[in-house]
């Protein structure tokens, strides 16, 4: 089941707080710069999440650990 942490129908801006989540606002740039880290839109300089992108990444890196037998 995919969790939804951020608001599928809203786009958040790379200022918003909400974003420290995931990563601080320096680490979201060096990630762009590096081509990882969720999907974003680029309007000149200004940087946009879709939510539901968001919660696409996050579920995908979530890590599930066993429980010790």
């Amino acid at each position: 089941m995919e969790r939804k942490y951020f608001d599928p129908e809203r786009i958040y801006d790379d200022n918003d707080v909400e974003l420290d989540l995931i990563a601080p606002k320096s680490k979201r740039a060096q990630w762009r710069h590096k081509g990882v880290g969720p999907a974003y839109l680029c309007f000149g300089r200004r940087i946009k999440y879709d939510g539901h992108d968001l919660n696409s990444w996050v579920n995908s890196v979530r890590v599930s650990t066993s429980e010790a037998a």
